[in-house]
């Protein structure tokens, strides 16, 4: 809907017959929204997420009459929150999630600790009673300010809407986009009371800018090399390794450092550098559980790329290195959890790539990549052919196969817990696809919404999920068959929490105790409950059987489950 003519203030609240053809009538809630609206289209919001609610209904009518936003609706706030945050990482823009007050403000708080600490963009629009219905006991009214503590990039509470501060709904609504945006991106949360008459129609709105953009722009200081001196004189001459995590940005500025270097990238899937080439090593995980190539192939220098990997291995055998430790990391956060870091580089990493190899470090004295290379040659070839030896699905199989079939310009969601370790530790270099997981907190909560978020934005998706996630974000199913968009789910079924069993609980515990408290055997037919959700399952019983149904899923479109039952 484009804006009303902005020749008059905004109406307070007139009577009911100054609404255009006898509708509701005009109300600054109804103005306020869609002047929020109208703004964070300009500022680029294209996507709307809203859980159903009373309070919220002023902003859920803005963005239901624009037309210029596409509007998800889902059942259950705490997926909705995932969902926005899937839409966050698919395009790399907010998509502003509505409630209404209450207990469904506070179900958002998973969504927006992941979104804090993996740096996602979402605006969470918080509709809350107004002031004189706090502290009376009146129904689904808690505190909502600050409600989430540290975790948003900003916070703010314009109060009730009045046309007496009709100048700054605009400046609201741009810097609710610019600080989610960052640097750091963040969740930003924005608390809105409404009063009754909860249904009006917008009088006209505030003038925005005459041309077109949004009333405040964020622009980020120009890109400037950091002052890479030290890091030069820390790689130049020495035996290194880099490690790749999320953050990196160009991966092929990290090759070209690498083959500088002549060193290798432990490359984590999520980091895009686990492609073909000379430098890429796959398996680090199951070289490193060997002492004597621990040993031999320990580096003098670590230059962290972005976040650390999943395996406690490579982490630990980095960390007992006694080498010099460099993070790099575009925002400056500090990923040094065990303390190592000599220096902590904040800026973009192919940039600061790029700047190292121009400087033109000296290599090490000894070969050092070819070894590498020859290692993970040998490791890759034993991986496979162990797998090969299985008939029946096995979940490090299921991993590696179902990485292999991701469309190029498709994406993989991977779960915590043991998914995203399998894909790290068995999956096989490749180029194209796009890997992507909620590592900011590592949790398994709130997985399928997160996937459908970035199905929905248009991008093919697989998500690769354990069975105790599936059923941590069943909600994320609801309506998921009625939208649009192409995912294929496949579940990694071994009734319970698989990664336990490799947790020292299943060594010190006597078998029933461990069983109850931690193997947690659900006996959920997995199949049957993607069905109750109008979903098409498939039962896959042979291992390479899962790559195929994958493929063939992908190419009957709309969203599908595949689940492949495995032993714990």
């Amino acid at each position: 809907m484009a804006p009303p003519p902005a020749d008059d203030p905004p109406a307070d609240d007139p009577p009911a017959d100054a609404a255009a053809g006898g509708g509701p009538p005009r109300t600054a809630a109804a103005t306020f929204c869609a002047t929020l609206v109208d703004e964070w289209v300009r500022a680029g919001i294209a996507d709307v997420v809203v859980a159903p609610g009373s309070r919220s209904t002023p902003l859920a009518l803005a963005v239901a009459h624009d037309g210029r936003v596409r509007v998800h609706v889902h059942h259950d706030e705490r997926s909705a929150g995932f969902l926005a945050l899937g839409l966050g990482l698919a395009t790399g823009r907010p998509a502003p999630v509505i409630t209404t007050s209450g207990t469904a403000a506070v179900e958002l708080h998973p969504a927006v600790v992941e979104a804090h600490q993996a740096r996602v963009p979402m605006i969470c629009c918080t509709a809350d009673r107004p002031p004189e219905l706090h502290h009376v006991g009146a129904p689904q009214t808690v505190d909502q300010v600050h409600l989430y503590g540290r975790a948003v990039r900003w916070f703010a509470d314009p109060g009730v809407p009045d046309a007496a501060a009709a100048s700054s709904w605009r400046s609201l609504a741009a810097r609710s986009v610019a600080e989610a945006l960052g640097p750091p991106a963040g969740p930003v949360q924005l608390n809105l009371p409404f009063r009754d008459p909860l249904v009006g129609s917008p009088g006209p709105l505030p003038e925005g800018r005459a041309d077109g953009g949004p009333w405040h722009r964020h622009v980020a200081q120009a890109e400037r090399h950091p002052a890479l001196d030290a890091v030069h004189e820390i790689v130049t001459g020495r035996r290194g390794v880099i490690v790749a995590g999320w953050g990196v940005d160009d991966p092929g500025a990290v090759h070209r450092l690498a083959a500088v270097l002549g060193w290798p990238v432990l490359a984590d899937p999520r980091s895009g550098c686990r492609t073909p080439d000379p430098a890429t090593v796959a398996h680090a995980d199951a070289l490193l559980r060997v002492g004597a190539m621990a040993e031999r192939f320990r580096p003098e220098v670590v230059l962290q790329l972005g976040a650390p990997p999943a395996s406690k291995v490579v982490g630990q055998w980095l960390a007992a290195s006694g080498a010099r430790h460099v993070v790099v990391d575009p925002d400056g956060a500090w990923l040094d959890p065990d303390r190592r870091a000599d220096v902590v580089v904040a800026g973009a990493v192919g940039a600061v790539c790029d700047a190292l190899a121009t400087a033109g470090p000296e290599r090490a004295a000894e070969p050092w990549a070819p070894t590498w290379a020859a290692a993970e040659a040998a490791a890759a070839s034993a991986i496979a052919d162990a797998l090969a030896g299985h008939d029946g699905p096995t979940e490090p199989g299921i991993a590696r196969d179902v990485v292999a079939v991701v469309p190029d310009h498709g994406a993989l969601v991977v779960s915590s817990s043991m998914p995203v370790r399998d894909v790290e530790w068995y999956a096989a270099p490749r180029t194209g696809g796009r890997v992507l997981s909620n590592r900011g907190a590592n949790g398994i909560d709130g997985v399928v919404s997160t996937a459908v978020g970035l199905a929905v934005s248009g991008t093919p998706t697989v998500l690769l999920i354990g069975d105790v996630a599936l059923l941590h974000d069943t909600n994320g199913l609801l309506g998921l068959a009625g939208r649009v968009a192409d995912l294929v789910i496949v579940v990694v079924d071994n009734d319970g929490g698989g990664i336990f069993s490799f947790l020292p609980q299943a060594r010190q515990l006597d078998d029933a105790t461990f069983e109850r408290l931690f193997g947690t055997p659900h006996g959920v037919d997995v199949a049957a409950l993607a069905r109750v959700h109008g979903l098409p399952a498939t039962v896959v019983a042979r291992g390479h059987e899962v790559g195929p149904a994958v493929v063939d899923a992908l190419a009957l479109g709309g969203a599908r489950v595949i689940v492949a039952r495995t032993d714990r």
